[in-house]
């Protein structure tokens, strides 16, 4: 199972090392990943693979916003299906 993985704030040093981490913790690995800068604002989108790991997606996106709270960055959890479902044009 795939899911998408967003994240968005301040920039600064240490957002990708901490979302990147606590991926990697959970024996999730990320098989996508764009980011940019807009503005002074951080914008990272992941697709990563939850198949290993056995932290549902709610939980997961729990950890993950916990993770990377002190960085002062919002982050999102969705599974796969349902982010195109919402981005279909």
């Amino acid at each position: 199972m795939k899911a998408v993985v967003s994240v968005i704030g301040k920039d600064r040093t240490g957002i990708i090392a901490a979302v990147a981490g606590a991926l990697a913790e959970r024996n999730i690995n990320i098989e996508d990943i764009s980011q940019t800068i807009m503005q002074n604002n951080f914008v990272m989108i992941m697709l990563v693979d939850v198949q290993n790991s056995s932290v549902p997606l709610d939980k997961l996106g729990e950890d993950l916003q916990k993770a990377a709270e002190s960085l002062g960055v919002t982050v999102h959890v969705q599974h796969e299906d349902l982010f195109n479902a919402m981005h279909r044009v």
